[in-house]
């Protein structure tokens, strides 16, 4: 079987259950459990898009089996689990409390347009999900705040990295030199291809950067472009004050590796979705 083990993260088959988890953050274990899953078999997709057929009931059941096997896998209470409904926004809510009683805080409006939460309440466990999209998980040891944020190439483009990071400082005075933020699997710049309209996008927002050149590479003999969202994300981060050690990358793709994680690009329209979990104990 494939392990993605690395020097940043480390596999684990627990009964069955397939997760990685980052190493840094397991020195922390007595404060913070966290996951991301593995397995194209798994789907942790709630809801679908607005203007898309709702999910089917065996869909739905099969997304909260996923979430209780992967919770109950890392000693979280599924119940509650709290998740924003991901709109590739810059948004992110300050989380004080679970809304339903007795099952998680999936598909509230109160987290439409939302798609990071940051929270400092043990017990809570905070969700997002991604099918080659970033998802960032923050952790401050010194203030025991916590942060999951889903950073897809819209949401690099807005900096929501950047905005969980100020949100961390304004709700719970966070020093960024403190804050550690683990990058979990997603497309990366040897699959991010795009056209000009995209590429321009990502120049006028980022143009100041003096590694430009290194983040927008032109693919020879072709109107395409790579782009490389985690490189840009890493450069931002720091430009806001964290530490270059602090920044934890799992340095594995979701294309390449779409056999063990659920790729967009991989699978088409019928893809399924991964989670990242995160909670304070």
């Amino acid at each position: 079987m494939k392990d993605l083990s690395n020097e940043n993260v480390i596999q684990i088959n627990k009964d069955g259950i397939q997760y990685l988890q980052f190493r840094k953050l397991l020195e922390y274990s007595d404060v913070i459990t966290h996951a991301y899953s593995l397995g194209i078999d798994k789907n942790f997709r709630t809801a679908r898009a607005k203007d898309k057929e709702p999910l089917t009931k065996e869909e739905e059941e099969k997304a909260n089996d996923c979430y209780k096997e992967l919770a109950d896998s890392i000693c979280l209470n599924y119940e509650n689990i709290i998740k924003p409904n991901q709109a590739h926004t810059k948004n992110i809510q300050k989380v004080d409390k679970k809304i339903n009683v007795n099952i998680p805080d999936f598909n509230l409006e109160q987290y439409d347009l939302t798609d990071g939460l940051v929270t400092n309440k043990k017990g809570l466990t905070l969700a997002t999900t991604n099918a080659d999209c970033i998802l960032l998980l923050f952790f401050d040891p010194v203030k025991k705040v916590i942060a999951n944020t889903h950073s897809g190439w819209k949401g690099t483009l807005q900096r929501i990295s950047i905005e969980t990071v100020r949100k961390m400082k304004q709700e719970y005075n966070c020093n960024p030199q403190d804050i550690i933020c683990c990058i979990c699997p997603s497309i990366r710049k040897c699959h991010f291809e795009v056209r000009e309209d995209v590429e321009q996008l990502f120049y006028n927002e980022f143009k100041d950067l003096k590694e430009i050149e290194q983040v927008i590479i032109k693919k020879e003999n072709t109107d395409k472009w790579l782009i490389d969202t985690v490189e840009i994300n890493k450069i931002i981060l720091q430009r806001e004050g964290l530490k270059e050690e602090n920044i934890i990358d799992s340095g594995i793709c979701s294309v390449c590796n779409s056999d063990l994680i659920h790729s967009y690009r991989a699978e088409g329209e019928q893809y399924g979705l991964c989670t990242a979990l995160i909670g304070l104990k």
